[in-house]
């Protein structure tokens, strides 16, 4: 049964890109309205980013009425239906209707239609398959706004079947649940998603790596994820022991009223779930193939986290600081305190935390010429002079007066000078 109504506020319909690029699509027997997120987030008061847009046009129709605009259509996947329209810089993705032939994940076999029922049923869950039509009306074939009023991640028809079609759609299941879910998830959709969970070793681990990550930061990316360690997903994905606890406190940690202000971040987030040391890094970089920034982080926090406390004191923090950078100090420092017995209010961990907005490191002031000018020789000997120049520096509190300078090169000299055969 078809559900429809009029949404009380149209303004976004009449932005003038997405007017034109709606206009351009309707009239002359062809339909375009706003699907999926777009139209899910609409519904639900939260923010619209990409707006995807479904047409019963189909693709070369769209492509000749760009160009009869003056408007760049680029054939992005014009097999399955879809063409890149873009209006003042502004990029719609246009999709034909279609049915599906035959499903074999995302090879799936399609035919383009003009039935917006049959294309609603083809999706995965029930809020994604809302559309709404250039005058603000909505069209709901499949229950959707049902389970928006719920706040429920429901798929459409047989779970099981939406699942075989692609197992991709597990880990949607439990993303979507952490950012719009409400309650327990779906029973009918988490049972098969449990047994279907094989099904994710075929999947690319680009595809998986990209759902974690938007998973972890969702507003209810803990108990999301809570499910998903009772289920045995964290252990498959991870090949280890997930810390509940600790990506708890972390996202208390992100919650708290530190200095600097800490975002939700993926990278730090998967580090306080599953790396407690350097080979859990090395295994999560290869089952999600990690950009080599997000195994640098991993590996730089797994680098003795838990030698990181209040007891280093400010000088042990300074010290902590000027080797690692901002950065990598407060992911270690977030991580260490995620694993501590204190909570987000603890004085001495927030001391440490917002060390970082209260000194910045300074840079070593001495350079190569300041040891040549003491004779030290080009080479191994002027590397190791100023690597002990540094580390004495370091030692006696990043001095910045220049007979404190010349003290250290001096010593620093004479000692490289000593290992001369």
């Amino acid at each position: 049964m078809t559900e429809t109504f009029r949404l009380p506020d149209t303004g976004w319909l009449g932005s003038p890109a997405l007017a034109l690029a709606l206009g351009i699509l309707n009239g002359d027997g062809e339909e375009a309205r706003v699907i999926g997120g777009a139209a899910r987030n609409t519904l639900m008061g939260l923010a619209r980013s990409d707006i995807d847009i479904a047409t019963t046009a189909v693709p070369e129709e769209v492509l000749r009425r760009a160009a009869s605009a003056g408007l760049k259509a680029v054939p992005t996947g014009i097999e399955h239906g879809t063409v890149m329209l873009v209006v003042d810089g502004e990029p719609f993705e246009v999709t034909t209707l279609r049915q599906d032939i035959e499903t074999f994940g995302r090879k799936a076999k399609v035919a383009f239609g003009r039935d917006w029922k049959a294309d609603a049923e083809r999706r995965d869950f029930t809020m994604n398959a809302l559309s709404i039509a250039p005058d603000g009306v909505v069209y709901d074939y499949v229950g959707g706004l049902a389970d928006l009023r719920l706040r429920r991640v429901r798929f459409i028809g047989d779970p099981a079947r939406r699942i075989a079609e692609d197992y991709l759609r597990i880990l949607r299941f439990f993303r979507f649940e952490a950012a719009y879910g409400s309650g327990a998830p779906d029973p009918a959709g988490l049972a098969a998603a449990i047994a279907a969970r094989h099904g994710l070793a075929i999947l690319s681990r680009e595809r998986v790596r990209a759902e974690l990550m938007k998973l972890l930061i969702a507003p209810c990316a803990v108990p999301t994820l809570t499910v998903m360690a009772e289920a045995g997903f964290i252990e498959l994905l991870l090949a280890g022991v997930p810390q509940l606890a600790s990506l708890t406190k972390m996202v208390d940690l992100e919650r708290a009223d530190i200095d600097p202000g800490i975002a939700a971040d993926p990278v730090r987030r998967l580090a306080a779930l599953g790396v407690l040391i350097t080979e859990d890094a090395d295994r999560a970089r290869e089952r999600l193939r990690l950009f080599n920034a997000e195994y640098d982080r991993l590996a730089n926090m797994a680098d003795g986290w838990w030698r990181v406390a209040p007891a280093l004191g400010e000088v042990g923090a300074k010290v902590l600081l000027y080797r690692l950078g901002p950065a990598n100090y407060l992911d270690r420092v977030l991580l260490a305190w995620s694993r501590s017995q204190t909570d987000a209010a603890d004085p001495a961990w927030r001391a440490l935390a917002n060390l970082p907005a209260r000194w910045s490191a300074p840079s070593f002031p001495l350079r190569a010429a300041d040891f040549i000018g003491r004779q030290v020789p080009r080479g191994p000997l002027l590397g190791a002079a100023m690597r002990a120049a540094e580390e004495a520096w370091i030692a006696a509190g990043f001095p910045h007066q220049q007979p404190e300078l010349d003290a250290i090169a001096d010593d620093a000299a004479h000692r490289a000078m000593m290992t001369c055969p």
